[in-house]
């Protein structure tokens, strides 16, 4: 798939963004580091051992490349006309002392973020990228979900137990790709076909995925800092189908106890929905008929222009929250973008909230009560997670800027062309395509998103990640 990488050498304004960099962490209230005693629990840890042994199981990962802290193992079969596919997650629950120093840490934290010069994690590395991870050829205790399928990929049965497993293979996204490409997709060798089936799933809901392009700073092996964007490859796209597939049974089987943690999104409504038609429209690729879901999958990924329209269709991807509920269930459980209830809970290594959904789901499969724990603390776990949330998205923006400054630096006085992605009067936000930089600045009034503008490098101020263009 395309892919930009936009490279930061080593200089003098590499040692003043290196400096910017660890201002963030800073500005953002998220320390790397863990209280002494958070680390010396999470050292003494262990969870339950299964009584259910699963480890002839060939279960494998699939994550970024070097990822450590892996919180789900799949294995896929065929089963008559259908599938069986088997989804360990973690059993984060099992390790975490409710009350205790790891759980009171995790609740300030909320999630793993993810910075330029490193992961803040969640939980300390000795649990989340080890002794809990589904790393590969080490026992491992999980909470596994089975889901049977029929030949359209469509639910029938499912259920969860606590297991032991053992992962064979960690697998990363690229490699797993074209092994696939090549027809040796070995353990995952049916994702593509159980995934395919599921997006066809999806678009039977009536679900959409925005699969904007991704974006993120990384470091080179030269000590400097770029920026990359890319379309997730369709093995991404494979991958995230098992997990939505898990968030939906998850949040079923809560519905059903009528106690739960359910991640939820409105529908747009008809002023967006009408905003986004006169978008598409402006843009040469309008959407005239059918589902606005069925309209985003048909984008063709290569079209100069669809970014554009995926950079619009973001506005109909607004509200989504999490929705709390003990002995009554919601008006509203469903996630608008996904057209089923969902909720969040493949994640517990890298999100609070997973670890309730997890605990309520087990309780829940095997006939017990819900932990008192949960129950006592689960109103207030939205609140925590919108905390987290807006910590991630404050790091996350205020690095890149950060870094794109340092990428414009050089640059300064020079003239670059630059494509709107968006207008809005006389500013307008454009994509540089070398540097690979997304930026506000001025527009010709009247300007139509896709169309190339020339703009000027007036300053860039690599500390306050500030960048000034001219026309």
């Amino acid at each position: 798939m395309p892919q930009r990488r936009s490279h930061v050498a080593p200089s003098a304004a590499q040692t003043e963004l290196a400096s910017a960099l660890a201002a963030l962490r800073e500005s953002v209230d998220a320390p790397v580091d863990f209280p002494d005693a958070v680390v010396a629990e999470a050292e003494a840890a262990t969870a339950p051992t299964p009584a259910l042994d699963l480890r002839d199981v060939p279960f494998a990962t699939l994550d970024p490349e070097g990822s450590r802290d892996l919180d789900q193992a799949f294995r896929l079969e065929r089963r008559g006309s259908g599938y069986a596919v088997r989804y360990a997650i973690a059993d984060v629950p099992g390790f975490v002392k409710p009350g205790g120093e790891v759980d009171a840490e995790a609740r300030r934290r909320g999630q793993t973020l993810y910075a330029a010069d490193g992961s803040i994690p969640l939980h300390p590395r000795v649990l989340s990228e080890d002794r809990s991870s589904l790393l590969p050829d080490v026992d491992r205790p999980a909470l596994v979900w089975t889901f049977d399928l029929d030949a359209t990929g469509l639910v029938e049965r499912f259920r969860l137990e606590r297991a032991l497993i053992r992962s064979r293979a960690q697998l990363d996204y690229v490699t797993a790709q074209d092994a696939i490409d090549r027809g040796e997709g070995g353990l995952a060798e049916l994702l593509p076909e159980i995934g395919a089936l599921r997006i066809d799933q999806e678009r039977l809901r009536g679900g959409a995925s925005l699969n904007l392009p991704d974006e993120e700073v990384v470091r080179t092996a030269d000590g400097g800092y770029a920026i990359e964007r890319r379309h997730p490859l369709p093995v991404e796209e494979w991958n995230a189908q098992l997990s939505l597939m898990t968030g939906m049974a998850a949040a079923s089987l809560m519905i059903d106890a009528k106690l739960g943690i359910l991640r939820t999104m409105p529908q747009p409504d008809e002023a967006a929905f009408a905003a986004f038609r006169l978008q598409t429209e402006a843009l040469g690729r309008p959407w005239t008929t059918g589902r606005y879901g069925d309209y985003l999958r048909d984008l063709d990924r290569s079209d100069p222009l669809t970014l554009p329209v995926l950079q619009a269709a973001a506005t109909l991807f607004r509200g989504a929250g999490y929705v709390t509920f003990d002995g009554t269930v919601p008006s509203e459980t469903e996630q608008a973008a996904i057209a089923a209830p969902y909720a969040h809970a493949t994640a517990p290594l890298r999100r609070l909230v997973d670890r309730w959904s997890l605990a309520i789901c087990l309780a829940v499969s095997e006939g017990k009560e819900v932990p008192a724990w949960v129950r006592e603390s689960l109103a207030g776990i939205p609140d925590l997670m919108q905390a987290s949330g807006q910590r991630a998205s404050k790091l996350d923006s205020l690095t890149v800027n950060c870094v794109e400054a340092a990428l414009l630096t050089p640059l300064i006085g020079t003239a670059v062309d630059a494509t709107v992605i968006e207008a809005r009067g006389e500013r307008g936000t454009v994509q540089i395509a070398d540097p690979a930089v997304t930026a506000s600045a001025p527009i010709p009034v009247g300007t139509e998103p896709g169309r190339v503008v020339t703009l000027q490098i007036v300053s860039a101020d690599i500390a306050t990640g500030s960048v000034e263009f001219a026309l």
